[in-house]
């Protein structure tokens, strides 16, 4: 699957992926009306209107972009509504030829972490038969219990041809709480990512880079320098683009020289594009055609910085 990541990036020259991440409030209210009109004010009713809003992005942007990533606690708020919703995004954006990040940090031990693995990036048993439960090309997923933690998940990318992303240095204020203390004089996030390298060293595609990725937050760019050079292999999944204050020429040493080697998210930058007011001459009703040329913006953005 990370071949698959690298050809999309390549054949679309777009190093980005969108974040999926709606909040109720981000959809338009013609959407809101028309899904409780069909559903009411309920939880089936919200499911409704975030699918709906997915979809009207999807078919907007699909021919520009390599990937989303859909954050699975946006849909979760909802309860089983909401997580119909975020299967049915899965779905669509695979249909459409996108790689699908599912952003949803788990980590556990044991036949707890294997179970996580299976049922978002694997297959579970039933009887004779087996069935792909949410079934994204990639996860994120949280390193803090160890080896003991993140094996399971590498197990199920190894069968299942998939991948994961690592939380390494995360783009959160507080990140540093932890993240960078020091441990023999390093900080935690590069020992962090020393074994993200380890962990990826057998799962390594025909591209070169390994099925192990790493999230590595665009806040903070001298350490994303580092870790760069630590996890030669790893593609990097960079959030805190935009919104969060993350800025294109910050990030070029994320890449390698092959242009290649990180992912940038934008999830509200883009969703939400018509609400800014950069992107306001399109209006509610033309919301997907903001987030269409949020995301040429992007790229420019990206490309520009990279080229410069």
């Amino acid at each position: 699957m990370i071949d698959k990541l690298v050809k999309n990036i390549q054949k679309t020259n777009a190093p980005i992926v969108v974040g999926l991440d709606p909040m109720l409030n981000y959809v338009p209210e013609h959407i809101q009306k028309a899904a409780f009109a069909e559903y009411g004010e309920t939880l089936e009713g919200a499911g409704e209107a975030i699918w709906q809003f997915n979809k009207g992005i999807v078919d907007a942007t699909y021919d520009l972009i390599p990937a989303v990533k859909p954050q699975i606690a946006m849909y979760e708020q909802f309860g089983i509504e909401g997580l119909k919703a975020f299967k049915k995004t899965v779905d669509y954006c695979k249909e459409k030829g996108l790689v699908v990040i599912g952003d949803i940090k788990r980590g556990d031990i044991g036949s707890t972490s294997t179970a996580y693995a299976v049922g978002h990036i694997g297959k579970v048993q039933v009887g004779s038969k087996t069935y792909a439960g949410f079934d994204e090309d990639f996860i994120t997923v949280n390193p803090y219990l160890g080896t003991d933690g993140i094996k399971p998940f590498v197990d199920v990318c190894k069968e299942e041809n998939k991948g994961i992303f690592v939380l390494v240095k995360t783009s959160n204020p507080s990140s540093g709480e932890f993240q960078d203390r020091l441990i023999d004089g390093r900080p935690l996030y590069e020992i962090v990512g020393d074994m993200v390298d380890k962990w990826g060293s057998d799962v390594v595609g025909e591209s070169g880079y390994s099925a192990v990725g790493a999230v590595v937050g665009a806040t903070y760019p001298e350490m994303g320098k580092v870790l760069r050079k630590v996890m030669p292999k790893s593609f990097i999944l960079v959030p805190g683009y935009g919104a969060q204050g993350g800025k294109a020429a910050d990030l070029v040493h994320y890449f390698n020289e092959d242009r290649l080697g990180a992912i940038v998210n934008s999830s509200r930058g883009i969703i939400a594009a018509y609400k800014q007011d950069k992107y306001a001459q399109f209006g509610a009703e033309n919301y997907a055609d903001a987030s269409r040329q949020a995301v040429v913006d992007m790229i420019e953005d990206i490309n520009g910085a990279l080229d410069a």
